[in-house]
């Protein structure tokens, strides 16, 4: 990341993450189409699955075609890393029960993508997650609905369906001031990328078309 991170969004966009192929030198990234890696040696092998050192194991847990692909998306937001996922809904669920346990609860606003919106309103709370919806232009509000068992506040960039813009510094303090977790989701998109590792109180992010989280 320190050297892409001198880079332009073009050139991340195009470059980042990748290191040409030393046997062939091709500057597009290739299709790994293997399930399965070989070991150099015994210790080798130790080492990996004891996550002592990186390296590919599976491809059910990694693979070095969607390894680019999570480095070019946390270059392209500023991040530390990225996750990708199958579907954007898989995405959001992952940000969310990764902190959060039964008993706990999450603020969100309300002008949410309709699969968000279902998740909250009607799949967590089955998992014993309550979720408080909140207007998206009352960031004071999160003071008043967060306790010792909120874990964080949700947002998506560009709301759905009003297609309002969200105030994502005022948003972000106001998670921070209540001593919150904020994650930014993005539905809509555009050509360059909010990139929220910047904001004075870091956030976390979830595409939801993309299936990553960063």
């Amino acid at each position: 990341m320190s050297e892409e991170s001198n880079y332009r969004p073009e050139t991340n966009a195009l470059h980042a993450g990748q290191v040409s192929d030393p046997t062939t030198n091709a500057r597009a990234v290739p299709i790994y189409q293997t399930t399965s890696y070989t070991f150099n040696d015994a210790q080798h092998a130790q080492d990996l699955f004891a996550l002592a050192e990186p390296g590919n194991i599976y491809t059910s847990i990694m693979n070095p075609t969607w390894d680019v692909f999570e480095q070019r998306m946390a270059a392209l937001e500023g991040g530390v890393a990225a996750l990708a996922i199958a579907s954007g809904q898989a995405a959001v669920t992952y940000s969310v029960l990764n902190i959060t346990r039964s008993g706990d609860n999450i603020v969100a606003l309300s002008t949410l993508y309709g699969g968000t919106y279902n998740l909250f309103a009607h799949t967590l709370p089955q998992y014993g997650i309550e979720v408080r919806f909140v207007d998206p232009d009352d960031p004071d509000a999160v003071a008043k609905l967060t306790d010792d068992k909120t874990r964080l506040v949700f947002a998506e960039t560009i709301g759905n369906p009003r297609m309002n813009v969200v105030d994502i510094k005022a948003w972000a303090d106001a998670a921070h001031a209540a001593g919150r977790r904020g994650h930014l989701g993005r539905l809509f998109r555009s050509r360059r990328h909010p990139q929220p590792a910047r904001f004075p109180h870091r956030l976390s992010r979830g595409r939801p078309h993309a299936g990553a989280v960063r």
